[in-house]
């Protein structure tokens, strides 16, 4: 069974992403339609180190969506990680 996760931080401003991604060395975001385990999700896609799905952004609304299974398929650290580099 998957669990899809949606947290209460907001991420709306796509240059604070792309500086975020571009300290930690990641992809660039992309904007697209993204496939999680029981999901579609459209928005801005971010890669994180080891995980199974990308985050995805919706930046009209600030949410995040993803699928990290428990951390089966993704550290949180790397979402957490990612999160305190996009205010920077």
């Amino acid at each position: 069974m998957s669990h899809i996760v949606q947290i209460t931080t907001e991420v709306r401003d796509e240059a604070a992403v792309q500086s975020a991604c571009d300290r930690l060395h990641l992809p660039a975001p992309r904007h697209g339609t993204f496939e999680l385990y029981g999901s579609t999700e459209s928005g801005l896609g971010i890669e994180l180190p080891r995980w199974k799905y990308p985050v995805v952004a919706n930046l009209t609304t600030g949410q995040l969506r993803y699928d990290n299974y428990g951390g089966r398929w993704g550290g949180q650290e790397f979402l957490d990680r990612f999160l305190r580099n996009r205010t920077r």
